[in-house]
């Protein structure tokens, strides 16, 4: 069973890593950038987000773990972000760590604020930020940094969610577009979802 003094030990022992999704446009055929996602390496095997990230939420956990991730990205892809035109990289951040000064202090701390334009804030389903990270929100966006809302689902919570944050991505849960599937194929010329 995982507690929150074994993922801090894991923090300690380096033995956490980030793995990079790429980012596709289908025209052109391209990487238009990546998504850092959090893995953590344990002597059994790597532990996925799904089986941690739970536990710290609302913890000085979530914040640290969050600042190591722009400190990795920072190592990692800094120089791939200033030299290659037209690309972003999105980092999940959660709500409750909006608004502290941290986030922007590890930005700062870490050398992305030069290719602060190609972040994407991707702030996670977790919950509503309060007022202050609204406010952290709208400085950031104000600053060319890119806000999405990840894994939106369709119902009040997120609605609020929506509603509340200056953000210019959404990115929709899978949940959404599995539900969406079981509904049956398509008449001919209908189109489901459209991408733009």
């Amino acid at each position: 069973m995982i507690d929150l003094d074994m993922i801090r030990a894991g923090l300690d022992n380096d033995e956490f890593f980030l793995e990079y999704l790429p980012i596709v446009s289908i025209e052109p055929e391209c990487c238009i950038g990546a998504e850092a996602l959090l893995r953590w390496q344990r002597p059994a095997g790597v532990v996925f987000p799904d089986d941690f990230v739970p536990l710290i939420e609302n913890t000085p956990l979530s914040g640290l773990i969050t600042y190591w991730v722009m400190d990795r990205v920072a190592i990692e892809m800094g120089d791939w972000l200033r030299h290659q035109l037209g690309v972003e990289m999105h980092i999940n951040v959660p709500p409750e760590i909006l608004g502290r000064g941290g986030l922007e202090y590890a930005v700062q701390k870490s050398g992305l604020s030069d290719v602060r334009h190609k972040i994407v804030l991707e702030i996670t389903e977790r919950g509503v930020p309060d007022q202050l990270g609204l406010r952290a929100l709208d400085l950031a966006a104000r600053q060319g940094v890119r806000i999405a809302l990840d894994d939106i689902r369709i119902d009040p919570a997120s609605v609020m969610v929506l509603s509340r944050c200056n953000t210019q991505i959404i990115k929709i849960d899978k949940s959404v577009l599995l539900d969406r599937g079981r509904m049956g194929p398509c008449r001919a010329g209908q189109k489901r979802w459209r991408c733009c």
